[in-house]
């Protein structure tokens, strides 16, 4: 507990969002980072903001605990609350019944709510329910959103109900936390997303940039763009880093609030906003390179996935074929397949990504690409589309690789690699990468299995590290020798990103 005090008192944040202060003399839980300074004798510790309400205090109206980082030990439960703490945070209870729920994760509601009431202390509504009351406080604290719009996007359909659950959960009416505004900015909601530090913006933006989806997206050198839809209601977001601050800025443009919640979550995951660089720098400590590592590129990040359906079929159509290539034939993809809109900010033509109702099916001989790339973004698209392939982070990634290998055309370097980006499998290791195969031919004793579970970032920091000097290794076999036909991963993916970006380890 005293080390607990300590981490308090030097407002690290680093530490934001790991464990929670609870003050016994105001009833309030508080960040590590929150400017109050309570009396040791005053305060105890929780690994969550769950288990500091369940203990009856309330979120701190200065540091706003609904703004943290998501604590690791929110996910080091069993294995089936660990899922529906996925889905929770997701929003993916919003609408449905417990039970309903509960049979996705292969239990009744009961026996659900048996497990969180054990490991947590709370029901899973109402972990929702609190999740989405927290949201709603950013949105008042943070925008000019109607507080109407922002009961709309909580779930309630009544204002006054809204109201009643947001004054008992906070002690303050909405209109009461409510900063004077004289107007809605046009430019659109503007949104604070945390993060621990450090982070490796560059690498992020730069992957973004080496991997578009041409007319869904754009990243330009400090900032990342797209259209998007949601709920059949169409949007755009702009994220960008918020200089100082271990923070990034959204901005979302759209007529409905309801899609803010969905937007946020698919956001952090795009950018591994809730990435804990200090675990991970603990578990590589023991392996000497990755130390070394770790501390010439601290802070990189998992490159993740606004939307796991389009990372898969972009990832098959990149199979073996250079980032330009994979460029080109993405974008002939949206170009021939995908909606065309017109972009609700430029007002220029832009596309929406073919969704596997339309690849399912599709004429995809414009493609120029393989026929077995075409068969197998068809034959995936038919799967997703009849649930044969789920694409939610809350499964078992053992069983979606397995899933994944039995579409014929994708082997085991695209499973490990759409697991890595799409569902944010941390443990996922693209072994029969060329890069990868080739950094671990120059270190034969380094143990990659004793990373576990964070073999994933094992996989970033390699290709950080080798990328450049590995492929010109290549380049130059490739010139002095006949190539043999290509085997084991792609040479896009991650790798082509920090080839531009990284440097040799020493």
């Amino acid at each position: 507990m005293n080390d607990f005090y300590r981490a308090m008192l030097a407002r690290d944040p680093r530490f934001d969002g790991k464990f929670f202060v609870a003050v016994k003399t105001t009833g309030v839980y508080c960040r590590p980072i929150c400017p109050a300074r309570p009396k040791r004798e005053n305060v105890v510790f929780f690994p969550d903001a769950a288990a500091a309400e369940a203990a009856g205090y309330r979120p701190c109206l200065r540091c706003r605990p609904e703004c943290a980082p998501l604590s690791p030990a929110w996910w080091g439960r069993r294995a089936v609350v660990q899922r529906a703490l996925k889905l929770i945070a997701a929003n993916e209870l919003s609408g449905r019944g417990e039970e309903q729920f509960a049979r996705r994760l292969g239990v009744s509601a009961r026996h659900l709510r048996r497990l969180f009431q054990t490991e947590i202390g709370r029901t899973p509504k109402q972990i929702a329910d609190a999740n989405r009351l927290n949201f709603a406080r950013r949105l008042i604290v943070e925008t000019a959103v109607p507080i109407r719009s922002v009961a709309r996007s909580a779930g309630f359909a009544s204002l006054r109900r809204f109201n009643d659950a947001f004054k008992k959960r906070f002690e303050r009416a909405p209109s009461q936390l409510r900063k004077a505004r004289l107007k809605r900015d046009a430019g659109g909601i503007e949104l604070k997303l945390s993060f621990r530090p450090p982070c490796d913006w560059p690498s992020l933006i730069e992957f973004y940039r080496t991997h578009p989806i041409p007319g869904v997206e754009r990243a330009a050198e400090n900032c990342f763009e797209r259209v998007f839809r949601l709920d059949g209601k169409m949007g755009f977001l702009r994220v960008q880093p918020v200089a100082g601050k271990p923070q990034l800025k959204l901005t979302v443009i759209a007529d409905d609030a309801r899609l803010l919640f969905q937007v946020v979550s698919r956001v952090r995951r795009m950018f591994d906003l809730d990435s804990d660089p200090m675990l991970i720098a603990e578990c590589f400590a023991p392996v000497p390179l990755f130390a070394r590592l770790i501390a010439r590129f601290p802070g990189l990040r998992v490159p993740g996935s606004w939307d796991p359906f389009e990372t898969a079929v972009c990832t098959i159509l990149g199979q073996v074929v250079s980032a330009d290539q994979r460029a080109s034939l993405v974008a002939q993809l949206v170009r021939d397949h995908g909606e065309a809109i017109v972009h609700p900010v430029t007002g220029e033509p832009a596309y929406l990504f073919p969704g596997p109702e339309v690849l399912a099916n599709a004429d995809l001989s414009a493609i120029r690409t393989s026929s077995a790339r075409r068969d197998a973004v068809r034959e995936f698209s038919r799967r997703v589309l009849r649930g044969a392939i789920s694409l939610s982070e809350a499964q078992d990634p053992a069983q979606f690789r397995k899933t994944l290998i039995e579409v014929d055309g994708l082997g085991a370097w695209s499973a490990e690699y759409i697991s890595l980006r799409s569902i944010g499998d941390t443990d996922a290791f693209p072994r029969t990468d060329l890069i990868l195969k080739r950094a671990l031919a120059l270190h034969p004793d380094l143990d990659i299995d004793s990373l576990r579970p964070w073999r994933a970032y094992a996989a970033i920091y390699l290709w950080k590290a080798f990328a450049r000097t590995l492929s010109k290794r290549k380049e130059k076999a490739r010139r002095d020798a006949p190539a043999p036909a290509l085997r084991g991963g792609p040479r896009t993916g991650i790798a082509s990103l920090v080839a531009r970006a990284g440097g040799a380890a020493r």
